[in-house]
């Protein structure tokens, strides 16, 4: 699983929400977490996480430890790993998918990582390893936009014919290139990308869009079009990709949601954020009816858990 466009059939997608909605209410109860765990006993998934997270690694392990899987994890690899010594990414995945290991979730600060990584282990163990990208650089988190997709589809009731107003930092943002990716698979959907000029999204992403006929404007005014929209998915500017850091105040606060802009929603609209927030969001926003970003966040283990079930061609009953 390395890019959102994997994805070529919604009724996949569909599928996968279903067994999601399905592994969330089994986990509820204690008395079915023991089936649950029988469905992938015995497998092992490494966490190879060259970037800090919260959200993604640890649903990722609670997804895996739910359907009864063991899990290696390593956060900040690039600074506690042979990466220190200088040990590039393709030794250490060939060694790493060498061992008893079924899956390897690897994020990594570079654009490409995953699939680097995937193609040393098709070489190398070809049918032997899953790898699943949980970001790489401003390439792609398509996981991310899986619980973001399931998350719409829980709360509206559908994935057609929205208007989603994507906003913040496009050029970096890699969960919003994936969300689009993802979103452009279903029909009547409208995107309106909000940001300064220069962090608009890219080329690679309005061409797709293009080419799958789905509708897109750019715009600079936030309120202009906060009342055309069924989902806002916001997102921090972020510092660590910025050319000019010094600018990330500046850039963060051109782009603000707070008590005044959430009037402006239709009532039936929903604030969403792959989270962390860094100030682009007001606090008092947090407990706000519409804001749907905690909800979305713990999305993560149902979602993540089904991704798991169906790289291994396991289908819930």
């Amino acid at each position: 699983m390395l890019m959102a466009q994997q994805f070529r059939d919604p009724e996949i997608l569909l599928e996968l929400f279903r067994s999601a909605d399905k592994l969330a209410t089994l986990a509820e109860h204690h008395e079915t977490l023991t089936p649950l765990r029988r469905l992938l006993e015995g497998g092992i998934m490494y966490e190879v996480f060259y970037e800090p997270s919260t959200r993604t690694r640890f649903s990722f392990w609670a997804a895996a430890d739910m359907l009864g899987m063991h899990v290696c994890s390593s956060e900040s690899a690039g600074h506690f790993s042979s990466a220190v010594k200088g040990e590039t990414l393709e030794h250490t995945i060939r060694v790493l998918a060498g061992q008893r290991v079924n899956a390897i979730v690897i994020r990594h600060p570079e654009t490409g990582a995953a699939q680097r990584a995937a193609t040393v282990v098709d070489k190398y163990y070809p049918n032997k390893v899953a790898i699943i990208n949980a970001g790489d650089g401003r390439g792609q988190h398509p996981t991310q936009a899986l619980l973001d997709v399931y998350t719409i589809w829980k709360k509206l009731g559908r994935l057609d014919n929205l208007v989603v107003v994507i906003g913040g930092d496009l050029v970096n943002g890699r969960t919003c290139r994936s969300l689009a990716y993802l979103l452009s698979k279903f029909s009547g959907i409208r995107l309106v990308f909000v940001s300064p000029p220069e962090l608009a999204a890219g080329n690679d992403l309005l061409e797709h869009l293009n080419e799958s006929g789905i509708s897109w404007k750019m715009e600079t005014d936030l309120a202009s079009v906060l009342p055309t929209a069924d989902v806002v998915y916001w997102t921090r500017v972020q510092r660590e990709r910025l050319a000019d850091p010094s600018r990330f105040v500046e850039l963060r606060d051109a782009f603000h949601i707070g008590s005044k802009e959430m009037l402006l929603l239709k009532p039936s609209a929903i604030l969403m954020h792959p989270l962390p927030i860094v100030g682009e969001i007001s606090p008092e926003v947090d407990d706000h009816p519409q804001a749907a970003y905690f909800d979305q966040a713990n999305n993560g283990q149902p979602i993540r858990a089904a991704l798991l079930l169906h790289v291994f061609g396991i289908a819930m009953q």
